[in-house]
């Protein structure tokens, strides 16, 4: 193997050794859990310094080519990549999709008058122009839950998570996350080679780089964070200064909790707008150190270079138009009852769900195939709980998009409980 990485490498810098065994892996010459020959006997062989080499294997590692397994040594990395946790959630074309977690179209602010407003959007003048409207960081600033060094739009909070993670975590790296949490989170973290823990006070003691939460309408469980757990974790996080704190607020102004944090000068403070103004506008706003927060504008830079400044301002209009901020609250009263309305049917068929804030509901269920293939039959899709999970449960769920269900809720609560509910083999004689 030695004599066939050194015949294959014509570029003997870091640059182009890094290719040529990315060469021979694609090819399948080195295939998936083939060990690698030491950085020293590559040195050796290619006559070239170990640090050369090394620079070379550390590329390679953040591509996901290869992996380290400690003192058992390198070896090549699988090339196919489990399916990703987020293509699970959705169910099959059903009559009525509950598994989507998208907000109900007939609860979003009306754009039209916003629109109109804008004019003729000449918001760019230069390709360089600050990633924010001045007019909107403004407004962003005065609703942040703490004074944040600085503000950032992307394009919605998959993409600000995404971000963050690039400009925070590296190959290896410990990071700590809530359990169940929300799949694509883990799939990012999967993506870049972290070892993901589950959020616990003994979690901190392996040198977590980064703890994610979602510090309301928590997803999928609707749990908001109080202001004494936020103390909590504060005092908690108080022992470890070198862990950032990345707070999704995803839910954003339909959540009925007040707004929360862990306020400290290494948060990072994720605002979505996509459930409470409208999944189509793409925009979420990013408060934190400044240093984290330029790390993301600088690379973007390199892509898209901003959000619409467009979408921009009709953000801005929908954030302090009184008809605007008006409809939002009705959409956050009436996700309020439809949760509470589901939840009180659900406990008369005795079932345990919870539902606390936002547009989705955690139902407990004995078997989670069995429940999904139950309510495929009655034409109803729902999202499985098996992808939320950090670790396995012994305890079965499915995700309900309750924001989506605006009647009928002891019709529903029936099917849902013949879902839940254990079913038993009976022999007939």
């Amino acid at each position: 193997m030695l004599a066939l990485i050194a015949r294959s490498v014509e570029d003997r810098s870091s640059r182009g050794i890094a290719a040529a065994v990315s060469r021979l892996v694609t090819a399948g010459d080195l295939p998936s859990g083939t060990r690698l020959p030491t950085v020293r006997d590559v040195a050796r062989e290619l006559r070239v310094s170990p640090t050369t080499v090394s620079e070379a294997w550390q590329s390679l590692l953040r591509a996901g080519a290869i992996q380290t397994r400690g003192r058992s040594g390198t070896f090549v990395a699988a090339l196919d990549r489990p399916r990703l946790r987020y293509t699970q959630l959705g169910g099959p074309s059903l009559a009525r999709d509950l598994s989507s977690g998208v907000p109900d179209h007939d609860l979003l602010p009306d754009l039209t008058d916003a629109l109109q407003r804008i004019g003729d959007g000449r918001l760019t003048s230069s390709y360089l122009d600050a990633p924010v409207l001045p007019a909107l960081e403004d407004v962003l600033r005065e609703r942040w839950p703490f004074p944040p060094e600085a503000v950032t739009v992307v394009d919605g909070a998959l993409d600000a998570l995404d971000r963050i993670i690039g400009a925070v975590v590296r190959f290896g790296d410990r990071v700590v996350v809530e359990n169940p949490t929300f799949p694509p989170l883990l799939d990012l973290l999967d993506a870049v080679g972290a070892t993901v823990i589950e959020l616990s006070p003994g979690a901190f003691d392996a040198d977590p780089v980064a703890v994610f939460l979602q510090p309301r309408a928590q997803n999928p469980t609707g749990a908001s964070m109080s202001a004494e757990r936020a103390a909590e974790l504060a005092a908690l996080l108080a022992k470890h200064p070198d862990v950032i704190v990345v707070e999704d607020d995803h839910a954003g102004d339909i959540a009925t909790a007040a707004p929360v944090s862990i306020g400290s000068d290494r948060t990072v403070h994720i605002a979505g707008f996509s459930k409470s103004h409208g999944p189509d506008l793409r925009l979420a706003a990013i408060g934190g150190p400044a240093r984290l927060i330029e790390a993301v504008t600088s690379r973007r830079l390199l892509g898209p270079g901003w959000s619409s400044r467009l979408l921009q301002g009709v953000l801005l209009d929908l954030l302090t138009s009184p008809t605007s901020i008006a409809q939002v609250a009705a959409a956050r009263s009436e996700y309020a009852r439809r949760r509470s309305a589901l939840l009180a049917c659900l406990a008369e068929h005795g079932v345990e769900a919870t539902a606390e804030d936002g547009i989705n509901l955690w139902l407990t269920v004995h078997n989670q195939q069995h429940a999904l293939v139950t309510l495929a039959a009655h034409g109803i899709s729902v999202a499985p709980g098996g992808p939320f999970m950090v670790t396995p449960s012994a305890i079965d769920h499915v995700r309900v998009t309750a924001g989506l269900v605006a009647d009928g809720f002891d019709e529903l609560a029936s099917i849902l409980a013949s879902a839940a509910h254990r079913t038993e083999n009976r022999r007939f004689r």
